[in-house]
């Protein structure tokens, strides 16, 4: 790539850079306006537009309000006070956001349940989770069920969306009978951005899952980020096929829509064979992908709509190189913003127009506004080497190392907010990396920094193994 294709690329990051800072600078953990504030200021602004789509149902962001505001009514009435906990076990519907909405705007805390998970792993979450409430889809029943002998306390459950069984309060009867204005905004009047907005889960790959605490700040900068990265318009319509339970369809897909006025499509779950169909069908403009599930649709078979499409923009995370190239060549998809994050983590990369793979780029003419580094990681010891003076080694370009995001006190961007268990938040968190009494969130990803400053996911840490003296990724083997 030549000097001038390398200008023009740095200016373009530049001014992404600064639409993204442009579009969050107002965000504050000291402050009163909250995720449901931007929520209500989004349905004031956009009322009339289409907000949600689910198959023959549509909801306005009039609508998308009203239903939000009788949960919450419906909370206060079942003994619901500020802080309690309301676990959500639902799967993608119309009415998913609007649940955990309604739940803001009377201080209680949506706790959005992996609504795959059955038994010990579930009771697990409602342990950790300290539940009051539990909303629970008709359809999820027997999976609950399944973990009810588990629960340490049995919270006061609701059966929601169907006729409830012997057992369950009826939650479409309570939400029915209360009034659609918006409550007092004085239940929340002592609430503050640093405060917390949701509890979502980690997928448990090293164990039980662990309960993640989402702050008003985390949400805002998810719900907002990724539409200024997307240039997102209310003319936009995002199919969702990711599950709403999790930060990248939840919060990161919804907000691109929500942000700037335009609409969600919700599915229940992804079909390859039926995607491009339903792609079509409902319009959409823009799609949140995880990697495997573009993998998935390049390895099917050629289907009739797979170019008649307007998606003019994909974003999301875990796009291999080896999918990357072919699937935006085969589908005519413009636009790839892949971005790198952690639910529970302080720091978050984005790529919008760099090279294929890169999750995202740490320039050294933006060091002021970001918080990342590599450092070097031992894969048979499972150590960081240091050097001389104690303090861990960065890494060369393209040499492999633990991605870290500083901690920064008094910066809300870069704050780490953890997860429920202090311990294992703790386990997170090196001191005295780069100097005495600095400290910084170990993201447990192991990445490699180019020339040029755009870094690539090789694995996780404890993903990658040795194999003849060298260091081999489970990537590498699946590629």
């Amino acid at each position: 790539m030549g000097f001038l294709s390398n200008l023009k690329e740095d200016i373009d990051f530049l001014l992404t850079a600064k639409r993204m800072l442009k579009g969050v600078e107002d965000i504050n953990s000291n402050s009163p306006n909250l995720v449901t504030d931007d929520f209500e200021s989004a349905v004031d602004k956009y009322r009339s537009n289409l907000a949600f789509i689910e198959d023959d149902r549509e909801w306005s962001y009039g609508d998308f309000d009203a239903y939000a505001n009788k949960v919450a009514h419906w909370a206060v009435s079942e003994g619901g006070e500020v802080g309690d906990t309301v676990a959500v076990f639902v799967r993608n519907r119309l009415e998913y956001v609007a649940i955990w909405y309604g739940l803001s705007k009377v201080g209680l805390i949506p706790a959005l349940i992996n609504f795959q998970l059955r038994a010990k792993s579930l009771a697990h979450c409602i342990n950790i989770s300290t539940t009051k409430l539990a909303i629970v889809d008709i359809e999820l029943l027997d999976a609950w069920k399944s973990a009810q002998d588990q629960m340490e306390t049995q919270p006061k459950a609701f059966a929601a969306f169907g006729k409830p069984p012997k057992g369950f309060g009826n939650f479409d009867a309570g939400i029915e009978v209360q009034k659609d204005h918006r409550p007092d905004k004085s239940i929340r009047a002592e609430i503050r951005a640093g405060d917390l907005l949701m509890k979502m889960f980690t997928s448990g790959t090293t164990g039980l899952p662990k309960a993640a605490k989402v702050t008003h700040t985390r949400a805002q900068y998810y719900l907002r980020g990724f539409a200024m990265a997307s240039k997102s318009t209310p003319e936009d319509r995002i199919i969702m096929v990711l599950p709403l339970y999790h930060a990248t369809g939840g919060l990161c897909g919804v907000g691109i829509a929500l942000s700037n006025g335009g609409a969600v499509i919700v599915r229940s779950k992804f079909s390859v064979s039926s995607f491009w169909d339903e792609a079509v069908e409902y319009k959409a403009t823009m799609m949140m992908y995880v990697g495997e599930l573009c993998r998935f649709l390049l390895n099917a078979p050629e289907h009739k709509k797979e170019r008649a499409h307007t998606i003019r923009c994909i974003v999301g995370n875990g796009l291999r190189p080896d999918v990357w190239a072919k699937f935006v060549k085969r589908f005519n998809i413009p636009q790839v913003v892949e971005f790198y994050g952690a639910t529970e983590g302080n720091i978050s990369l984005i790529n919008t127009g760099g090279p294929v793979g890169a999750v995202g780029r740490l320039p050294k003419f933006l060091k002021n506004k970001i918080n990342g580094d590599i450092i070097r990681y031992d894969v048979e010891s499972g150590t960081h080497p240091k050097n001389a003076d104690g303090f861990y080694i960065k890494t060369a370009p393209d040499e492999v190392g633990e991605l870290i995001g500083e901690i920064r006190p008094g910066e809300t961007r870069f704050k780490y907010d953890g997860y429920e268990s202090k311990d294992a938040s703790k386990k997170k968190v090196l001191h005295d990396v780069f100097k005495k009494g600095d400290k910084w969130f170990r993201t447990g990803d192991l990445m490699r920094r180019d020339a040029r400053d755009y870094c690539y996911f090789v694995d996780r840490i404890g993903d990658t193994f040795r194999w003849k003296a060298e260091n081999v990724s489970t990537g590498e083997v699946a590629e």
